[in-house]
């Protein structure tokens, strides 16, 4: 099974600038605290929706701790993103169940449809393709989720007609 977790080259900014004053109340809130590294990283991510190089560098700045650290466990740990992310996630599950039941040929088709690869996001932002381990569905197995909808017994032209139908609802 081929799961992709995140891109681990050099964090993006993807010329987006952020307004890094917003983690002063989450650096005061956990600056000094003992086992704050995850907190810190958590707010980030909570506030840019992933952990940019500047990020990294104002909280190592203001906390004194190692970049190598942060970085360290921000790529360690699945839910830590270190480039940006679609408005609509999209998880495909590749969990056994969903496996046998050909979850391959659903990536592939929303690949395909979205112009992607897996673990990347559109140029327009809107989607974020990921494969997972398991979205514990397996009765409805293969399975994909966006946000928190959950679509089951999918092929490839289904998992992709409800990706265009999303794309449409936003456009009315």
């Amino acid at each position: 099974m081929r799961i992709v977790r995140m891109n681990t080259n050099t964090p993006a900014n993807n010329g987006d600038t952020q307004d890094l004053s917003l983690l002063d109340p989450i650096i005061a809130k956990h600056k000094g605290k003992k086992g704050n590294l995850i907190p810190l990283l958590q707010g980030a991510q909570e506030l840019y929706g992933f952990i940019s190089k500047e990020a990294f560098a104002k909280l190592s700045r203001e906390t004194g701790i190692p970049l190598s650290d942060m970085f360290g466990v921000a790529t360690f740990y699945a839910q830590f993103r270190l480039n940006p992310v679609g408005k609509n996630i999209i998880k495909v599950c590749h969990g056994t169940a969903c496996h046998v039941q050909n979850a391959v040929e659903i990536t592939e088709s929303i690949e395909e449809a979205l112009n992607v690869k897996d673990g990347e996001t559109t140029e327009d932002r809107f989607f974020t393709l990921e494969s997972v381990a398991c979205l514990g569905c397996c009765s409805l197995a293969p399975v994909m989720m966006i946000g928190e909808q959950t679509y089951g017994k999918l092929t490839g032209n289904e998992a992709v007609k409800i990706i265009k139908n999303i794309r449409l609802a936003e456009k009315n």
